[in-house]
């Protein structure tokens, strides 16, 4: 019998439910929160990427520490249960902010429950699904995720419009959706009883054992630096659309069109990483985002925008969920965790670097100079991919050998 949908176990759709459900919420402040920084508080557009920048180096930096702490104890589900519990806590802070340190300080706390939640989040989602299907899975939840992502700025473009461009009445009602996905964590998650025995019989890891991930896991690392240098902070992309002429209640259309393509092609993209080479589906994510930059910058507009924006997604689906299960490959069960927070941690560190050097290219050189630096950090990477032979000993499909 073919995988399907059904072969996925209900813990990664419920999984993908909470996703949908923090990311409807996140969204619905990340989508305005650009614009509420730099009209509202009259911060630089450096700041709004040093501020992006560190409140996603602060998540990798916590999945480093959860991801290991949910191996030693054997346990998934207490850390992401506190993972999400801090992302809704965090959110009424937005809506009281009166200066950019508290923005900050709320993004610092929402950080710290993603990358609290991240590493055990993907690593239960390996515990749970088999190795053949492992890319489809990654794919539904990553889809679910991104339909929350792309859902959320619709929202938001409706409250705005409700609320007379109010954007803190909008950041009061992004409280709802993340207290629901606190309640399915509590009452829907649920980890497989297997798994909780054979962690009754092993010995909890010790920090010396993160010395058995192999160079092939390293390969991985240091694939997910090169395209966080290459990416940005989509904040970015918002600030373009608003220069292009884009109204202020319309500004969460960028990561509705941005989102809706993830959404689309993040399962169909993980399907194809269980069967084609991991390299060459890498490659063709570097290229999207080469030209998602170009066109950003040589196609004025609003028409231009949304089309660079469109094909920014494109490439998200593309690698996202596929560096997720290309870490899942490389690293043994027993220390997953502390794989993904090792990723993380190192894409995060490189995405804080990419993302204030834009806002100073921006603040100094104009917004085309940030997309032009994009595109060729991309361009080296994609060289770099193709000249250093991808991965040695990696199937055809993707996936290292028993």
């Amino acid at each position: 019998m073919k995988p399907s949908l059904l072969a996925v176990r209900r813990t990664v759709w419920m999984l993908g439910l909470v996703s949908l459900f923090m990311d409807l919420s996140s969204e619905i402040v990340h989508a305005l929160l650009p614009l509420f920084l730099t009209t509202t508080l009259g911060v630089s557009v450096a700041m709004v990427g040093l501020i992006d920048g560190i409140a996603e180096a602060t998540a990798s930096i916590s999945k480093v520490f959860s991801g290991y702490i949910s191996d030693r104890i054997g346990r998934r589900k207490p850390l992401i249960l506190l993972g999400y519990g801090l992302g809704a806590l965090s959110k009424p802070f937005f809506a009281l902010a009166g200066s950019a340190s508290v923005v900050l300080g709320a993004r610092f706390a929402d950080r710290i429950g993603k990358g609290l939640r991240g590493a055990p989040r993907d690593a239960l989602v390996a515990d749970v699904t088999p190795q053949a299907i492992r890319g489809r899975a990654f794919g539904l939840r990553q889809s679910l995720d991104t339909i929350g992502a792309f859902a959320g700025p619709l929202l938001a473009m409706a409250l705005m419009a409700l609320f007379a461009d109010d954007m803190r009445h909008v950041f009061w009602i992004a409280l709802i959706p993340a207290v629901l996905a606190v309640l399915c964590v509590i009452f829907g998650v649920k980890e497989p009883r297997d798994h909780a025995q054979q962690d009754l019989v092993c010995p909890p890891i010790a920090f010396a054992d993160l010395k058995k991930l192999d160079r092939s896991f390293w390969t991985v690392v240091a694939i997910g630096v090169v395209f966080a240098l290459a990416r940005f902070s989509e904040a970015f992309l918002i600030l373009k659309a608003s220069g292009e002429g884009l109204p202020l209640t319309f500004a969460p259309a960028v990561l509705v069109v941005m989102n809706v393509v993830y959404a689309l092609g993040a399962y169909p993209a993980g399907i194809a990483s269980d069967k084609y080479p991991a390299q060459m589906l890498l490659g063709w994510g570097l290229a999207f985002l080469i030209l998602a930059d170009l066109v950003l910058v040589l196609w004025p507009g609003l028409v231009g925008a949304f089309i660079g924006i469109a094909l920014w997604g494109l490439h998200m689906a593309l690698t996202q969920g596929l560096m997720a299960k290309l870490v899942a490959d490389r690293a043994a069960p027993a220390l997953r965790g502390s794989a993904y927070g090792l990723f993380n941690l190192a894409s995060g560190l490189a995405m804080l670097v990419a993302s204030l050097l834009a806002g100073l290219l921006w603040d100094r050189l104009g917004a085309n100079s940030t997309f032009f630096a994009g595109a060729g950090f991309a361009t080296v990477a994609l060289i770099g991919l193709f000249w250093t032979r991808f991965m040695p000993g990696v199937t055809s499909s993707g996936a290292a050998p028993n």
